[in-house]
């Protein structure tokens, strides 16, 4: 079991003959990613990377059994791209394009009621459960099979998180980006739900930012049902009120979005919180020697 993405998820890239699909559609297949083809209105029937071409994600979705989408578009189009894979019933669609327009977001948000269709990002790294499925751009040499739930706002601190956790033994059950921007396909809360109830998991790192309230939400979620220990860390200590940093939701408006206001809040529902970045992997480890089991490493099964 893992969360989102396995090795039995069939995965499609939609502007699959594009150079960035193409470059990160040959790294997810040396992976050992399932990629079952991809779409390029204008090119169906055709083949790429030795895998079929469709002009729809419709007609790929009947041909291959698709259950997974990248969507490698220009922001300006990510959404009508969304809004096909979720009507072709893609179960994951991921968004990794930064600059996607707010609006769209929101009203891809009212569109998704009653539907299934779990959104990763925009704004995203995307999703990898190591040694079975990646879907995104993150660089999956630092990845390792094991224990370890993640769930980031910011692409490079889950790779530093990562890094860190791997060099101490510590391998991943799956890693999810859920991107930076003010709003996601899926938060913090849904995925810590799922990393809940996922018997593959046994510990889960929360990376969070300045901006927004959904970290503080979510502890407070995990401090009354989540029964696994979450460790968080909130980037932008030093960060000045009302300046964008990096993400576009990544902006303080009030006392409440400050890192250190969401770490104090986040530790006083009971969790661990990081306040230096380079200390991730430490107190992670620590939190599994209070567990008093196992280490969540790399031979996990």
């Amino acid at each position: 079991m893992s969360v989102f993405v396995d090795k039995a998820s069939r995965v499609i890239f939609q502007g699959f003959t594009g150079q960035h699909a193409t470059f990160h559609a040959e790294e997810a297949m040396r992976f050992g990613t399932q990629v079952v083809g991809g779409v390029t209105p204008g090119r169906g029937g055709t083949t790429h990377l030795d895998r079929p071409v469709f002009n729809s994600v419709e007609e790929a979705v009947r041909e291959t059994g698709a259950t997974v989408s990248g969507i490698f578009v220009p922001p300006q189009i990510a959404v009508d791209s969304l809004y096909e894979a979720i009507e072709a019933g893609i179960e994951v669609a991921v968004i990794i394009a930064d600059g996607v327009p707010v609006q769209d977001m929101v009203r891809t948000k009212r569109y998704l009621a009653g539907r299934s269709t779990a959104i990763i990002g925009p704004n995203s790294p995307g999703i990898i459960t190591p040694g079975e499925c990646k879907v995104g751009i993150m660089p999956s040499h630092i990845y390792s099979k094991g224990r370890v739930g993640v769930v980031s706002r910011s692409g490079t601190l889950n790779y530093e998180a990562v890094s860190q956790m791997t060099k101490l033994g510590l391998g991943q059950s799956t890693c999810v980006g859920i991107g930076g921007d003010p709003v996601n396909g899926t938060d913090f809360k849904t995925v810590l739900q799922a990393f809940e109830n996922d018997d593959d998991t046994d510990l889960v790192v929360m990376i969070g930012e300045i901006g927004g309230r959904q970290e503080v939400e979510a502890a407070a979620w995990a401090a009354q049902y989540m029964r696994k220990p979450l460790v968080a860390f909130i980037a932008g200590v030093s960060a000045p009120r009302g300046r964008r940093m990096g993400h576009a939701g990544a902006v303080i408006s009030g006392d409440a979005d400050t890192a250190t206001a969401k770490l104090d809040a986040i530790e006083s529902f009971g969790h661990r919180v990081v306040r230096n970045p380079a200390d991730i992997g430490d107190a992670v480890l620590l939190s599994v020697k209070e567990q008093g089991g196992p280490s969540p490493g790399m031979a996990a099964s």
